[in-house]
């Protein structure tokens, strides 16, 4: 099997490249510096150049603050034009694509937990950007995949494990918002899992990917640095107002990917597995 990535240097892109190698699978990887998605031509002529069986998009644009305004263009040209450049030179030769969406297309009033069938209803530009993009691909393209996953942490880039280790490094005393509730997402356990419905040959359609078990960013915060020496402290979202609005409670239901045989770890576990990771 021939496999593309785009978005291949980024925090998903690098661990599936590193999971794909394990794997012993063929894949062509490409990031922002070799093949720009916003440009139709260019993306159709390394598609059919490569004619992949498989193309794992995990491109995006990811500054949801910066998305409101400054970044407002960008977002939705790497959003939602790139994945439609995408999605239609996929669909001309017949590739499966796996699009990586977010728990950002929902607006976070849920008291249960999000299936993939509940109404969308996202709140910031990220939000409506990566909702775009899902419904790009599910109007133009066969056999497609859609997982929807949050609070993504892993080796490969930043993110809020690694920011709350520096942090604790040089503060005494840390705020986290407490008032925000979510599944968190180790990118090992999503690159298996985006590999694993491909291999399986699972159903097409929308999947909700996080560890299993939910907490606040305070939680998460607190189990993060349980080992330092750093006071960590609750604070509401009205403390720390930010330009994007984030979904209050984005817990979502877990049980169409379980359903596969997919086993999905804690992610109390899957945080000691990433550390014991690192030190290898």
């Amino acid at each position: 099997m021939t496999a593309l990535i785009t978005g291949g240097t980024g925090q998903l892109g690098s661990e599936l490249r590193k999971l794909l190698d394990e794997k012993h699978v063929d894949y062509v990887s490409v990031g922002s510096k070799n093949l720009d998605i916003t440009n139709s031509t260019a993306v159709d002529q390394l598609i059919l150049e490569l004619k992949p069986e498989v193309i794992y998009h995990c491109a995006a644009y990811t500054a949801v603050d910066a998305a409101e305004d400054e970044g407002k263009d960008m977002n939705q040209l790497v959003n939602v034009t790139g994945t439609e450049n995408v999605a239609k030179a996929a669909e001309s030769i017949g590739a499966t694509l796996i699009y990586i969406s977010t728990d950002y297309v929902f607006d976070g009033t849920s008291l249960g937990e999000y299936k993939e069938t509940d109404q969308t209803n996202p709140k910031s530009e990220y939000g409506r950007a990566k909702l775009a993009g899902e419904q790009i691909v599910q109007s133009l393209v066969t056999k497609y995949y859609i997982v929807r996953t949050s609070w993504v942490f892993g080796e490969f880039g930043n993110n809020f494990v690694f920011t709350m280790q520096r942090l604790a490094d040089s503060h005494s005393t840390l705020t986290v918002v407490a008032d925000q509730v979510g599944r968190p997402t180790w990118t090992r356990t999503l690159a298996e899992f985006v590999s694993y419905l491909v291999e399986r040959k699972a159903d097409y359609g929308i999947y909700h990917l996080s560890n299993e078990d939910s907490c606040s960013w305070y939680e998460f915060a607190k189990e993060i640095l349980k080992d330092k020496v750093v006071n960590v402290t609750p604070v509401t979202s009205e403390d720390y107002p930010q330009k994007a609005d984030r979904p209050k409670c984005s817990i979502m239901d877990l049980s169409k990917a379980e359903k596969t045989g997919f086993e999905i770890p804690t992610w109390k576990e899957a945080l000691l597995l990433f550390e014991a990771s690192l030190k290898l």
